[in-house]
């Protein structure tokens, strides 16, 4: 991975370049990038760019190119030698006080590639989100009474564009039938299920894809449940199989979560688990999150068996990875975002809940009991929350 800086330094000041190279390439080893200078001229196009202070008297220097620089947060990198951070503290109160973005990178080599990883990830995900399209078929369950979407502020603040497609329209295309044969639903075929279930179920994964194609969309949600009636069938292997193509794709037309499963996803470039929470031991700080679908990358084991609270279909009893995994949930017109990490101590098999279980070894579950961002929340495999914070900071 390569990551862009310009430096910045005073024509007044000597510079120790066996210093600055050496401080440069600790970075690179602790954080398993690149960096490569680039010039002011490509700092705005760059996706990413760290600011290098090199050395103090650099205030002036900024300020003249401050049209420039101030298009995007400034990250500002700094060693501390030759007053570069006295100099970078100036900078970043100058940004603050005038509603710009910005932060100082400084401290020991691995800190300083955290942060940059961080960060960079980030600003990939900020990027990734404008003029994504995303569908809605169906619209949201009823019973999803605090997840209605503030569309404004998500086209606002994310940059994210909306369809809104009728549940007639998926009807439609599932009596069509017909799916495209990968190495997905060959894994899934290979289970052994049912094959009229099974062929239920796929078309239903054929129709969603063609209609994610006709819309041009990079995520879809579905009210899942209307299917039950409809078509007699569920979507749960319909959204294993696009989550693992890439296409996020969420249960009972909760966009808020679809919201959350992208970013999540954009974060940790992770497949995504969005899920309920079941149960809490409030003695064992361990939680139990349940759903009927995963993506169909995300488990190392899978069994077919029936949607749980239906008893028809096919739903996915997978097992996850037992590590450290981040809990996500941002709200539905942004004003707050809940992110936490734990660790999967336990995969279950209760047939009272949906069919994937996992049990979370959690630090506190207060947030759940008293101030919840709705009922849906999302997993991921691996510890992101502070880049999950520095994005809500930064959009």
């Amino acid at each position: 991975m390569k990551i862009n800086y310009i430096s910045i330094k005073s024509p007044m000041t000597p510079v120790n370049q066996a210093h600055v190279k050496s401080f440069l390439s600790d970075i690179e080893s602790a954080g398993n990038f690149r960096l490569e200078q680039c010039n002011l001229d490509s700092y705005s196009t760059a996706d990413f760019c760290v600011i290098y202070i090199m050395t103090g008297g650099t205030e002036g220097i900024f300020l003249e190119n401050f049209d420039i620089l101030s298009t995007k947060p400034c990250y500002l990198l700094t060693s501390g030698e030759s007053n570069s951070l006295a100099a970078s503290m100036e900078i970043l109160s100058y940004l603050k006080n005038r509603g710009y973005k910005g932060e100082i990178l400084h401290g020991d080599a691995k800190r300083i590639a955290d942060r940059i990883n961080s960060l960079y990830s980030t600003e990939k995900t900020i990027t990734k989100l404008k003029g994504m399209k995303v569908g809605s078929i169906g619209g949201s369950s009823d019973w999803l009474i605090d997840s209605e979407p503030d569309e404004e502020s998500y086209s606002n603040l994310l940059g994210i564009e909306f369809a809104n497609i009728p549940m007639d329209e998926l009807v439609r295309e599932i009596h069509l039938g017909g799916y495209e044969k990968n190495e997905w639903t060959e894994k899934l075929i290979s289970l052994g299920y049912d094959e009229k279930e099974m062929e239920k179920s796929l078309n239903v994964y054929g129709a969603v894809k063609r209609i994610v194609n006709k819309y041009g969309l990079s995520a879809v949600t579905i009210r899942c449940f209307d299917l039950l009636s409809s078509v007699h069938t569920t979507g749960c292997l319909a959204l294993a199989i696009l989550n693992a193509e890439g296409i996020y794709g969420g249960c009972e037309g909760d966009m808020p979560s679809l919201i959350s499963m992208i970013i999540l996803g954009e974060i940790s470039q992770k497949p995504v688990f969005m899920c309920n929470l079941n149960r809490i031991d409030t003695l064992k700080n361990e939680l139990i999150f349940a759903h009927c679908t995963l993506p169909a990358n995300m488990p190392y084991e899978m069994a077919l068996t029936t949607h749980y609270e239906s008893g028809i279909g096919v739903a996915i009893a997978g097992s996850i990875p037992e590590e450290d995994i981040t809990i996500f949930k941002i709200s539905n017109d942004l004003s707050n975002c809940f992110a936490a990490e734990g660790k999967i101590i336990e995969n279950r098999r209760d047939p009272n809940l949906c069919r994937t279980q996992i049990k979370v070894s959690l630090s506190h579950y207060d947030y759940f009991l008293t101030n919840p961002i709705a009922n849906h929340h999302v997993i991921c495999l691996g510890k992101y929350q502070k880049s999950l914070e520095d994005f809500y900071k930064n959009i």
